[in-house]
């Protein structure tokens, strides 16, 4: 029997402790290391935080100190859960592929960062390539739903005319970063400023699904556009994280746009907000191609986000160690899947 995969989680929020859950609930991954700056986290065994049942794949103690854990033969691959943007992320990615990781990230930007850092983007690729290790990064969107699905779907079509995708979704499953990148919980007018300043990011990811776009069908965009509207609640919201009252944002409506020459080619609508049901609205994924053939799909309720980033982060893992070396997107590896079976199985020796 191949020993199991040495996997190490950097970032324990929401999404971070649900990929660790998901890991020890597979066969054939053991977690050695936890990186957390959080101080009621640090210096506790995993398996405590996570409130599971002590076993070998969970007994590692956390840590807020990385370079404890991010060394050399220490791990095969490190999992990032910290931050959305590639500037943010780049040098734990570059401590993580020093030490000869495969790493994982849910950095939304990281989905297709030659979109906005085509610079660090080579650096990257460069690293990795000397370590011989591969850097992905993904999740439900980016990632999957509202690029590398409708991608897919245009593999079935003799032509493509345009296509419009939109994803109403739940945001009530994600942690404090999200929350704070759609403005939840601001008032109509610091929402507006927060606009105008950044400090409202809104959805991180339709520049990475558009680059992914151009890659897949080798086309360039031109007159790409980006609105932001306050999604205003009328009625109380709340989860674990934040609480609304009536009167502030509840959520971000997001639009993009993108031309072929004057032609208006794909359109995306991404209304995000917490607990949308309160004022009965329904979720779901809808991409619709005009072509030949017409596609139409329709996913209700949505694919839920949180389970399905933890989910793909995880399953994406034997993918990208059986990849060659490189900074790689979804565009470069495998269908997607389910681990179903010993991870062990499905990981090649290198």
């Amino acid at each position: 029997m191949k020993r199991k995969i040495k996997v190490v989680v950097w970032g324990l929020g929401s999404m971070g402790s649900g990929i660790c859950n998901m890991i020890l609930g597979k066969k054939g991954f053991i977690i050695v290391g936890a990186i957390d700056l959080d101080p009621k986290k640090a210096g506790k065994k995993l398996y405590e935080t996570l409130k599971i049942e002590k076993n070998e794949d969970n007994d590692c103690i956390i840590t807020d100190r990385p370079e404890q854990v991010i060394k050399k033969g220490f791990a095969d691959v490190c999992i990032l859960a910290t931050a959305s943007f590639t500037k943010v992320v780049f040098p734990l990615i570059k401590m993580a592929a020093e030490a000869g990781m495969d790493i994982v990230t849910t950095a939304e930007e990281m989905s297709y960062p030659k979109a906005l850092d085509p610079e660090l983007s080579e650096e990257m690729d460069k690293i990795a390539k000397e370590n011989k290790v591969s850097i992905l990064g993904t999740g439900v969107n980016p990632g999957f739903i509202m690029d590398l699905m409708v991608i897919a779907l245009t593999g079935v079509c003799d032509n493509v005319e345009d296509i419009t995708v939109t994803r109403v979704n739940d945001l009530a499953c994600f942690g404090k970063a999200v929350m704070v990148e759609q403005g939840i919980g601001l008032k109509p007018e610091e929402f507006i400023e927060g606009v105008k300043t950044d400090k409202v990011a809104g959805h991180v990811g339709f520049l990475q699904s558009f680059g992914m776009f151009e890659e897949a069908f080798n086309v360039k965009f031109d007159n790409i556009k980006q609105e932001k509207e306050a999604i205003v609640t009328n009625v109380s919201r709340s989860t674990d994280i934040v609480s609304v009252d009536p009167g502030d944002v509840a959520g971000c409506r997001q639009l993009g746009y993108a031309n072929l020459g004057e032609k208006k080619f794909v359109v995306m609508e991404h209304p995000q907000q917490i607990r949308p049901e309160l004022e009965n609205v329904d979720t779901g994924d809808y991409i619709s191609i005009k072509g030949s053939p017409k596609i139409d799909l329709q996913i209700k309720p949505e694919i839920p986000g949180g389970i399905a980033t933890v989910a793909i982060c995880v399953n994406m893992i034997p993918l990208v160690m059986n990849s060659t070396p490189g900074l790689k997107t979804m565009l470069d590896l495998p269908v997607p899947r389910a681990i179903i079976g010993d991870v062990r199985d499905l990981v090649e020796d290198r």
